[in-house]
């Protein structure tokens, strides 16, 4: 009797306990995505929120990023000490504007880092960035059918390796989910992993943007020398 409760009790343990360890990363990604775009909102997203981003030794910078997915459009207004500059993308045209005026000198586009491929650049950026986890399901993606078990910073994660097409980047990235909830909590990336290179993004907090769970904050070290790089704080848009 006690022999035949003690295998019971290994089955019952494996099957309970032992799960998650033998989920597909398409699996974890699809938890994933229950947990941060439960109705499926990202898609036709059409919103605006500012990301307030604080860098040491450098002013504060607010950004009120627009998005308007079902009619391609990307607006960036970007403000930084006494200046503002702003971006309008729409299908492939390109708008920008310095303190109000379209009217822009060499000088300060190339102060600004002002032009279209720049433009471009940014909204690529913020989308794919609070666009996670649900830009890991975009075209060129190639995720790591194994999921692995990592400790960072204490804590343990079920985590996902990710590569891409040449024409869509070249880094490797690992993104990190609470093994209970599949919240993403930590993201990081390698242009050179034996190099140990690259960044680590710690997420905390959650932020919801039409129905989708955004990281309230992001705070961003280097690999190497874990040196602090900054902090970009998600907000609604009072407006």
């Amino acid at each position: 009797m006690k022999r035949f409760f003690l295998a019971t009790l290994v089955v019952v343990f494996t099957s309970v306990y032992g799960v998650k360890a033998q989920l597909t990363a398409s699996q974890v990604l699809e938890k994933a995505l229950s947990f941060h775009d439960p109705h499926g909102n990202w898609g036709g997203l059409n919103t605006t929120f500012k990301v307030v981003m604080t860098t040491p030794e450098k002013p504060k910078r607010t950004s009120t990023i627009s998005v308007d997915f079902p009619h391609n459009v990307f607006i960036l207004d970007v403000e930084q000490g006494d200046d503002t500059y702003t971006y309008k993308i729409k299908d492939g045209s390109c708008e920008i504007s310095l303190n109000g005026s379209d009217e822009i000198s060499e000088e300060d586009a190339k102060k600004f880092r002002l032009d279209c491929n720049r433009g471009t650049f940014m909204k690529d950026y913020y989308t794919y960035l609070y666009g996670l986890p649900m830009k890991l399901k975009d075209p060129g993606t190639h995720l790591d059918p194994k999921v692995q078990k990592k400790t960072f910073k204490g804590k343990e994660y079920l985590v996902l390796n990710v590569t891409y097409d040449a024409k869509v980047g070249s880094d490797e990235w690992y993104f990190y989910f609470d093994p209970k909830t599949f919240a993403m909590e930590v993201y990081q990336f390698y242009h050179d992993e034996s190099k140990n290179d690259g960044e680590y993004i710690l997420l905390q907090g959650i932020e919801e943007i039409n129905g989708i769970k955004m990281p309230k904050t992001r705070a961003w070290y280097v690999n190497k020398d874990d040196k602090y790089l900054g902090t970009d704080t998600l907000e609604k848009n009072s407006k």
